[in-house]
């Protein structure tokens, strides 16, 4: 099953480093059974790319408080067997048993330079935005305005250098 992961990019530093991805709370975004059903229409490739939002979206609470962090939403996308549905969370959570090995790392997702005014605004607001806040939730339409790039495994050694 493919599974997004959200990330920083310290996580991903310690993925290079490491040789393993350590997902918070083992916390991951698929396309399971429940955000299948959720959705009218839409193909497999349309409903992978909603739970890689939610991961993003994820990425962005990994953020928010953190003065630290690179405020650049990252997502690491894993094929793995072992997950635990977890529709009573949201309809795309799924839990993890543990790290995840880098074999098993499909590419990664991270927001580009331009990107990072709109992810740090958003980063302040998620909270709010969660509670339906609208001022929150146009904050935040800002950083999602924003695609992710895609890196295979092999760049990001050289992708983590040039940030």
């Amino acid at each position: 099953m493919r599974v997004y992961l959200p990330a920083t990019v310290a996580m991903l530093r310690g993925l290079v480093d490491d040789g393993r991805f350590a997902p918070v709370g083992g916390t991951g975004f698929a396309l399971t059974p429940a955000l299948r059903e959720s959705y009218a229409t839409g193909d497999t490739e349309e409903l992978e790319y909603s739970a890689m939002l939610d991961a993003a979206r994820a990425s962005l609470r990994l953020i928010a408080g953190n003065e630290k962090a690179v405020p650049r939403r990252a997502v690491v996308s894993v094929d793995v067997e072992d997950v635990k549905l977890r529709p009573d969370l949201d309809f795309s959570v799924v839990k993890l048993s543990g790290p995840v090995p880098l074999e098993l790392v499909a590419a990664v997702h991270l927001d580009t330079l331009e990107a990072e005014d709109d992810v740090r605004a958003a980063a302040e607001v998620i909270d709010a935005a969660d509670l339906g806040d609208p001022d929150a939730e146009f904050t935040l339409g800002g950083a999602e305005d924003h695609e992710l790039a895609w890196y295979g495994v092999q760049e990001l050694p050289f992708l983590l250098e040039l940030m």
